[in-house]
């Protein structure tokens, strides 16, 4: 009996299956041009693994001395090799990934907009404000779309925080600290010197744009630098921003000679009426601190009787410490290419072009620099 109904189980659907089939929206076609960035790997195993949402037409690699190791690449192996303008020429790519050298970010996320593709632009996008303006602003009149590689916008621990400051969970925020910094190689630490704004600007951007999404820009910026090992080695490695809110202060630090830096990045926001801690940055694990219970929920729950059914106001976070732990997707860059097809089929996208722009100018600033 228990066959027989499995098999009339799958007969039945049997004439519905080809209408599901169709049901499901078609796969995006997306290719990447660099492989230089250091999310350029990670972004398109995150694409391979997301088939049922992207095909990967294929990638480029512009930098000829980098191109023989890139196609031997364990991330792009038995992908379809192909030229930067191939993939713009394609009319059936509809997205691309920019992941060039910083030097050339702008130039190549440019010419894909102008191409009529829609963008992730992996951080911090350009080396010069006017040009990054440039792009994100023709995008925005082109109406195409322009996702920054900031994967902490999708991460669960800082989700919850935007939720807590935005519904005012915390009161008015009187302070932040962040820190993000990791030990750098020799080969990695001679290419950041030769970058502007060194570390700061082409890392601890991902807490630029935390910060602005929580306070919007700062009214002012200071930035302060040390190079730790001068005078062998003039790298500013150990760099400290510090921005001004009118009521509040906020600090970012960015260590790039720590040893144990991936364990010691961390964000503390501190309220008028509680305080929010995420430690290690992007483990999912933190604490909340309340003078109120917030994010009350009707539950129900059994009366004194054991027998009558009732509704009851649960807090999920009660007044006082409340310690949590949130799954953290397992693809550092899953939730951001998720998002990013909910975008290309019509849903509204969270980020606006002046909100980048406002984060670029502040990670700029953060670094010393001049947008």
């Amino acid at each position: 009996m228990m066959r027989r109904r499995t098999l009339l189980t799958g007969l039945a659907l049997a004439p519905f299956a080809s209408l599901l089939g169709a049901d499901a929206p078609a796969r995006i076609r997306i290719a990447q041009i660099g492989t230089s960035h250091a999310h350029a790997s990670g972004k398109m195993d995150s694409l391979r693994a997301l088939s049922d949402l992207y095909e990967v037409a294929g990638f480029a690699e512009p930098i000829l001395s980098r191109q023989a190791a890139a196609r031997q690449a364990k991330s792009f192996a038995g992908l379809t090799f192909l030229t930067e303008e191939e993939i713009l020429a394609d009319n059936s790519i509809q997205a691309v990934v920019i992941e060039t050298t910083l030097e050339d970010s702008a130039r190549a996320a440019l010419a894909a907009l102008k191409a009529g593709k829609h963008i992730h632009l992996d951080k911090p996008g350009a080396e010069k404000h006017a040009d990054f303006m440039a792009l994100r602003r023709y995008a925005a009149e082109h109406k195409l779309t322009v996702q920054m590689g900031y994967m902490l916008r999708y991460n669960p621990g800082i989700q919850l925080l935007v939720q807590a400051v935005k519904q005012g969970w915390l009161g008015e925020i009187m302070e932040i600290d962040a820190s993000m910094g990791k030990l750098l190689d020799e080969a990695t630490r001679r290419r950041f010197a030769e970058l502007p704004g060194g570390g700061m600007y082409e890392l601890a951007c991902h807490l630029a744009d935390t910060i602005v999404t929580l306070m919007g820009p700062p009214t002012a910026v200071q930035a302060f630098g040390n190079a730790t090992r001068a005078p062998r080695d003039s790298f500013v490695d150990n760099q400290l921003a510090v921005l001004t809110y009118p009521k509040a202060t906020v600090t970012i630090r960015c260590n790039h000679a720590d040893p144990f830096g991936g364990s010691n990045r961390y964000l503390t926001v501190r309220g008028t009426r509680g305080d929010f801690e995420l430690r290690p940055l992007e483990s999912g694990k933190g604490i909340l601190r309340l003078d109120h219970p917030q994010d009350t929920q009707r539950e129900c729950q059994l009366a004194a009787d054991g027998k009558t059914l009732v509704t009851a106001a649960v807090p999920r976070f009660k007044k006082g410490d409340n310690a949590f732990v949130l799954e953290v997707p397992k693809g550092r860059y899953d939730e951001e290419f998720r998002d990013l097809a909910r975008v290309l089929r019509g849903q509204a996208f969270a980020w606006s072009a002046e909100h980048d722009i406002s984060v670029h100018a502040t990670a700029l600033r953060a670094a010393g620099l001049t947008p």
